[in-house]
């Protein structure tokens, strides 16, 4: 009998596998290809790749200038809607910018890696800005709305105690960053607690004095922030008409010629857009409402600075002339001259942090643009100058409702708290303000008068 052959392969029909096999459907699909490359089968059956062109330098330009100013049309159209809605709605803005600022600058100095490994790392980050906010925006809301937190039963305790309970909730937090160091790691997590702490300030606290620029009055807020987005604009048109001389090594782009051309535009103008601003209650007057909004308005006595006064020139001059020029007509010259020469300087310290860890832009929040932080490195700093600007030279300091009321109740007993609503009841009926019948009533409820 023969003996069975082995190892004797077979030659099968079909040159184009390397096994002998033609190649299935699926096989030709699984073939070496890169993700998203478009491919067409040839003539013998072969799959070919079509390469993609790639795009060009000016194409790629292009690209991001459209999206650039696409998201820009976009963020301006959102802004004005919220601020034409009411100032709870810019106050929301200012929030969020304030925790995703503050979540981007956190992310480019943190090592995921070594994060992960050790305890409360991220939650402490998040812990700290929530006490900070909780701190500042208690003290916002106490000192512009006295007259409504003071009389709450609820809140009364949290305001007359407000600091107190920031300072323990920053000691826990404290407790536990010294609870979670460990061996190994301790340069790593007192690099993050600086850095949080550099981060809640340049951030959360000048955010929080653009906030209180709101309360003071809406031009406080939109006219520092459009001064910079304007000095922004015009550095940019003005170096490229005719830049020239480098500015400063941190930003190569930007140059002494468009510096000074923005200036000189961004005075012009703020000029003008105060002197518009200036007609409407809505911005001028303080917030006593946070549901008013562009068409209900507000109502005020305006700050001497809006009116116009009377002006004459030098007697050195021999020109006899008067003018009549509102005092916000100077102080704007400050605020453009600003927002020309020292803002542009909180932009070229994030460059110089972005290119410490190496890193083109803070995030990718806004399509064209990065980050969040890459849009506000100016505000914050001009928004901080204004409020101590605004606080130092132009604020009007008078009694009001709610610092009358909180001396009366953090001053007074019970007692000297009746006896002054008692004796304003007497005046308010001797100025014929209210009726007497409410003042016999008042009497009768409160009772006899204390010997």
């Amino acid at each position: 009998m023969a003996k069975p052959r082995r190892n004797i392969q077979f030659q099968h029909r079909g040159s184009n596998a390397h096994d002998g096999r033609r190649p299935s459907v699926s096989e030709v699909s699984e073939g070496p290809s890169e993700p998203g490359s478009p491919v067409k089968a040839g003539m013998n059956g072969k799959i070919e790749l079509m390469e993609t062109p790639e795009l060009t330098e000016y194409e790629k330009k292009k690209q991001t200038f459209i999206t650039r100013t696409i998201w820009t049309f976009i963020m301006i159209a959102f802004f004005f809607v919220a601020m034409f809605s009411g100032h709870i709605y810019i106050i929301g803005i200012i929030t969020t910018i304030q925790i995703i600022s503050f979540k981007e600058v956190i992310a480019i100095a943190n090592v995921p890696s070594r994060a992960k490994g050790l305890k409360f790392t991220r939650s402490l980050n998040w812990y700290f800005l929530g006490t900070a906010m909780y701190y500042l925006y208690g003290e916002s809301v106490i000192y512009y709305f006295k007259h409504i937190v003071l009389v709450d039963k609820v809140l009364l305790p949290f305001a007359t105690h407000h600091r107190f309970i920031s300072f323990m909730l920053y000691t826990i937090g404290f407790v536990f960053f010294v609870g979670s160091l460990q061996k190994g790691h301790y340069r790593f997590q007192f690099t993050q607690f600086a850095w949080t702490h550099m981060a809640l300030y340049l951030i959360v606290v000048q955010a929080h004095f653009v906030m209180n620029n709101i309360f003071e009055g809406m031009i406080w807020f939109f006219l520092p922030a459009s001064l910079v987005i304007t000095n922004d604009i015009f550095a940019y048109i003005c170096g490229i008409a005719f830049g020239r001389t480098q500015l400063i090594k941190l930003s190569p782009k930007k140059t002494v010629e468009g510096f000074v051309g923005a200036w000189i535009f961004t005075v012009i103008f703020g000029i003008g857009m105060t002197n518009v601003l200036m007609r409407y209650s809505y911005f001028i007057c303080p917030v006593d409402d946070l549901g008013a909004n562009i068409f209900t308005g507000l109502t005020c006595t305006p700050n001497p600075v809006f009116l116009p006064q009377a002006y004459s020139l030098p007697a050195w001059t021999n020109i006899s002339r008067t003018f009549h020029i509102a005092p916000m007509q100077f102080h704007i010259l400050v605020f453009a001259t600003f927002a020309s020469l020292i803002a542009p300087f909180g932009g070229f310290f994030a460059s110089g942090l972005k290119r410490t860890f190496k890193v083109k832009d803070f995030g990718e929040s806004i399509p064209g643009h990065g980050g969040i932080t890459d849009r506000m490195d100016c505000q914050f700093i001009m928004g901080f100058f204004a409020f101590m600007y605004y606080q130092s030279f132009i604020a009007v300091y008078k009694a009001s409702v709610g610092g009358v009321m909180e001396m009366a109740i953090q001053g007074l007993s019970g007692e000297d708290q009746v006896e002054v609503v008692r004796g304003l009841a007497k005046y308010l009926v001797n100025q014929g303000v209210v009726a007497e019948g409410v003042l016999e009533c008042l009497n009768g409820e409160l009772g006899p008068r204390r010997r």
